[in-house]
């Protein structure tokens, strides 16, 4: 009985220096360390708000923020920085990286130090590891007390958001398609990207003067989700808008606010603005083609018709022949295409080499300049019936053979309407 009760006794204890070794070999992943100020965070920029910073930037502040977690305030704050190759103090190589936070820390308060720093050209755009050292005093206490914190922070690069118009020009009267092209020229990406047309007619309601004419147009959306846009490259948005015919030759300003998260993650919100210049609209149509006999000589008429607002410029008017036609290819200058009045034409018609009798399919092509001394083409296909015209002699004699039968038609006539009245006036 004695034997069993010691071997009890013997396994209860052996275990439990089993569960304590065992207890003692596992390492927490978590440090346990207890102390008067706690490491927060560290970043590029001041305490307020963060920076984007990239390789080549000089003086830029890195901010370390603390808090005092102790139960007593605490003065004398001082922080020295220690950061890998490539960082440097921005009063110069080999110099110490020191910041000084002048007002004291409460218990329980966080507390910001503030370094400035030198970034080399050939640092990459990643995380880097750091330590920083903290040295303060206790509130009522002589001496001064230490910390240690090694973190990780980040060179961001800097994302640059520019926003332009791929075709800067309207047209008055028309509904037109804009793309808008925004680019990031810089290093870090832009997440997020969120862009609202300002000053419409809603958003100017409560204003007593509209600093833009873009509630003067009508757009068919005022808001486009964009997504992320990554370093060196674009993204674009599209819309249709119709301009009236009041904003022809002005230049329409359509103020836009941006909005995104940096490579910090932080919400930024900037203003742009796309800018449009108005033109005119030129509608012209080409109609009423025919082949028109003119004494002897055959010509080609027709009219141009400017349906639009603005005058068409630098107006020429070409005859072209199509398919197995030998009609020569002719060209005449109109000028100007004024709006709601037709501009006719004539081109005489002429062949290489003997004239083909018969059906001709041709081509009128109209070329002419907008304001901005743009070309533009309309073209209209038709067929004309080519018949020989009657030769100058046989014209000639068709003339002496008319001109007197007619006039002897017209005397007989008039003979004979006389001796009517005649017998009428003895009758009666």
């Amino acid at each position: 009985m004695i034997l069993k009760i010691l071997a009890l006794t013997i396994l209860v204890i052996g275990q439990v220096f089993l569960v304590g070794a065992y207890a003692q070999s596992v390492v927490s992943p978590f440090e346990r360390g207890f102390g008067d100020v706690k490491f927060l965070n560290a970043y590029f920029g001041t305490q307020s708000e963060k920076m984007e910073v990239e390789p080549g930037d000089k003086n830029v502040p890195f901010t370390v923020v603390l808090a005092n977690v102790g139960t007593q305030d605490i003065t004398g704050i001082r922080g020295q920085l220690s950061l890998p190759f490539g960082f440097s103090s921005a009063d110069g190589i080999g110099s110490l990286i020191y910041a000084d936070n002048d007002s004291n820390a409460l218990a329980g308060e966080t507390f910001a130090l503030t370094f400035f720093v030198n970034i080399a050209k050939d640092v990459e755009i990643r995380q880097f590891p750091g330590a920083v050292k903290v040295d303060f005093s206790r509130l009522r206490e002589t001496g001064t007390r230490n910390a240690f914190f090694d973190f990780e922070f980040k060179v961001t690069g800097y994302s640059t958001l520019n926003m332009r118009a791929i075709d800067p020009f309207l047209v008055s009267l028309k509904n037109n398609v804009v793309v808008v092209e925004l680019s990031n020229d810089g290093t870090a990406p832009l997440s997020g990207v969120d862009v609202v047309l300002q000053n419409t007619a809603t958003t100017i309601a409560a204003t007593s003067q509209s600093i833009s004419n873009v509630e003067k147009a009508v757009f068919d959306q005022n808001n486009w989700k964009v997504g992320n846009i990554e370093p060196k490259s674009s993204k674009h948005i599209t819309f249709n808008v119709y301009v009236p015919e009041n904003l022809k030759n002005a230049v329409l300003h359509t103020p836009m606010d941006i909005t995104y998260f940096d490579a910090h993650g932080q919400r930024k919100t900037i203003s742009r603005s796309v800018n449009f210049y108005v033109g005119g609209l030129i509608d012209a149509t080409i109609y009423d083609v025919y082949l028109r006999q003119l004494g002897d000589r055959q010509l080609v008429t027709g009219e141009i018709l400017n349906e639009g607002n603005t005058d068409g410029l630098f107006t020429f008017v070409t005859l072209q022949p199509l398919a197995n036609s030998n009609i020569k290819q002719k060209t005449q200058y109109l000028d100007e295409l004024e709006p709601d009045s037709p501009v006719p034409f004539n081109i005489p018609l002429e062949f290489d080499g003997e004239p083909r009798v018969g059906e001709h399919d041709i081509r009128i092509i109209v070329r002419y300049k907008d304001s901005l001394r743009n070309e533009h083409i309309i073209t209209h296909d038709t067929t004309i019936d080519y018949q020989h015209p009657p030769s100058t002699t046989d014209y000639d004699i068709l003339q002496l053979l008319v001109i007197p039968a007619a006039a002897g038609i017209g005397a007989f006539a008039f003979i004979k309407l006389k001796k009517r009245k005649q017998t009428v006036k003895q009758t009666s």
